[in-house]
């Protein structure tokens, strides 16, 4: 029996980061151009295969001097790795826990992030869709993202600590 193949559904997902600013505010990012298919037996998708990319030269961050910043090789160097990849190793809609490996910059890093499974529903012209919700933390230096400034009255400029964020639908392929 081949699994059930489910493509992204990019209009009803985003992909988001947030990071501290000085430790005093959140600067919120995304990167808009991302994919993930899925491929699954089970309805509940904790036999799926969940491979996951994005593009680090689509982060958006509302500020396209920060945006450059973050392409540059102080954070994401985009020219030179043009990819960032998470593949699932387990799936558990019981736990609501998400396990994989992410890949930034040819570093690779177990993570885990809570999900919420939305469910399973059609839409008006009969498309079925799955939907989920994501998040969880990484510190940055683990993947080599290391460009920080020291502050006058004490810290740093950006923090560590990244909060991931996704709402993902997907779409089941005909």
């Amino acid at each position: 029996m081949s699994k059930t193949k489910w493509a992204l559904d990019p209009a009803h997902s985003e992909i988001q980061f947030k990071v501290k600013h000085m430790m005093i505010a959140t600067v919120t990012g995304n990167f808009d151009r991302f994919n993930v298919n899925v491929e699954s037996d089970k309805d509940d998708f904790s036999d799926a295969d969940i491979p996951f990319s994005a593009e680090p030269a689509s982060v958006n961050t509302g500020s396209e001097q920060r945006d450059g910043h973050l392409k540059s090789a102080d954070f994401f160097d985009s020219e030179t790795y043009p990819e960032m990849k998470f593949q699932a190793t387990s799936f558990s809609p019981a736990d609501n826990a998400l396990q994989g490996n992410l890949t930034i910059k040819e570093i690779t890093k177990p993570v885990k992030l809570d999900v919420e499974f939305g469910g399973v529903g059609k839409d008006p012209w009969g498309n079925t869709k799955a939907g989920f919700t994501l998040s969880g933390k990484i510190n940055r230096k683990d993947w080599d993202l290391n460009w920080n400034a020291a502050l006058e009255t004490g810290g740093v400029l950006v923090s560590e600590d990244v909060r991931l964020l996704g709402e993902i639908q997907l779409m089941k392929a005909a």
